[in-house]
């Protein structure tokens, strides 16, 4: 059974392997910079199957406009179950209904995300960082 909590006491190592097994491209070998990551989100929320990490949603919001969903990472043997779907729907209980839920998409993942409810958006702008 997967459970899902926002009140785990992450730790980078746990976090970046669910980045390193969910394929996403993040800097997973650089461990003080996924714990700085954790120790600044406003909203994390964690999946777990018997006590091990398979899934994370990460957001920066100022729970009252809008709410940017920096991470959503799935480990590749939980993806396509439901497990990051249930993931925004936690971001979005906790944000509540006056804010708008962002996020900038993998190329592999545009598909993925109108399945759960967003939209694509045409009109975004962005400063890619410098590393």
């Amino acid at each position: 059974m997967i459970q899902y909590s926002f009140d785990h006491n992450l730790q980078a190592s746990d976090v970046a392997e669910v980045f390193r097994l969910s394929g996403m491209k993040r800097p997973f070998a650089d461990l003080e910079r996924i714990q700085r990551m954790i120790d600044n989100a406003h909203v994390i929320v964690s999946a777990w199957e018997k006590g091990k990490m398979i899934g994370i949603a990460r957001a920066i919001t100022d729970f009252s406009y809008c709410c940017y969903l920096s991470d959503l990472a799935v480990i590749q043997q939980h993806q396509q179950v439901g497990v990051g779907k249930q993931l925004v729907q936690h971001v979005q209980d906790r944000i509540g209904d006056e804010c708008c839920l962002l996020l900038l998409a993998a190329p592999g993942a545009m598909d993925y995300y109108p399945k759960i409810g967003f939209e694509k958006a045409e009109n975004a702008f962005l400063i890619k960082r410098k590393q």
